[in-house]
């Protein structure tokens, strides 16, 4: 029964969440569970159960007496993983992408710079066969099997870097990556000079030479921005 009701909500999620953050219901708009325990055609307690998921993210507030309310965008907790997966399902895609990898190339240069510094043996050898496995399928059109080892080599240099709140943002580097791939806003094949660029900052980490890994992580974040310019440009407004 738990299951079920798990599946349930978060079936419910999955269409209003996106909803929520695509803005099909704006910023003060008052949603009436009853009316949306009805649309889905599940009970009130699973109704119940999505407004909290829908409030720890800070999308909507529940209160007494006004019934739940949607929050502006600036209230939203917008490095949740979920939130960012809705936002880069929705028409604000562009943008979205280049808002996160604007706070990509001011984080992760640094980061790397620290991994340097601060990477365990265990996390350079792991930092290298992540590269490794970049080169591996970079090639053929393997994009999935590449955007596995390319989150993987950015949540090791967060978490090398030795900065817990560095190593907190892997997840919403994961999204970034994964959003690029899922929404075609990358090349059939990566860019092979940024492929190089990972096994380079691989090896500068190792070598423990700080100001190589950031500059050449910095020449990534560049190129990833490059790549939003020609595959996800900017809407004038």
């Amino acid at each position: 029964m738990s299951t079920q009701g798990r599946g349930l909500h978060g079936h419910v999620l999955d269409i209003l969440g996106p909803e929520i953050t695509a803005g099909e219901y704006p910023p003060g708009s008052v949603l009436r569970t009853d009316e949306l325990a009805h649309r889905f055609d599940v009970s009130r307690s699973v109704m119940r159960e999505v407004v909290r998921v829908l409030e720890s993210m800070r999308l909507v507030e529940s209160r007494r007496r006004v019934g739940v309310t949607v929050l502006p965008i600036c209230e939203w907790n917008v490095y949740d993983p979920q939130v960012i997966r809705w936002r880069l399902a929705g028409a604000d895609r562009p943008r979205q992408l280049r808002s996160l990898t604007v706070l990509r190339s001011a984080i992760e240069p640094v980061a790397a710079g620290l991994a340097a510094r601060n990477a365990t043996a265990e996390q350079c050898a792991e930092l290298t066969e992540c590269a490794l496995g970049m080169v591996a399928h970079s090639r053929g059109q393997q994009l999935e099997a590449y955007l596995v080892h390319d989150m993987a080599f950015h949540r090791v240099v967060l978490t090398a870097s030795g900065n817990e709140m560095f190593a907190r943002l892997g997840d919403v580097v994961a999204e970034v990556l994964a959003g690029r791939t899922h929404h075609d806003v990358m090349f059939d094949d990566p860019d092979p000079a940024a492929v190089t660029l990972h096994v380079q900052v691989a090896e500068a980490v190792r070598e423990r030479d700080a100001v190589r890994a950031e500059e050449l992580t910095r020449q990534i974040t560049v190129g990833a921005l490059q790549e939003l310019d020609i595959l996800a440009p900017r809407v004038e407004s």
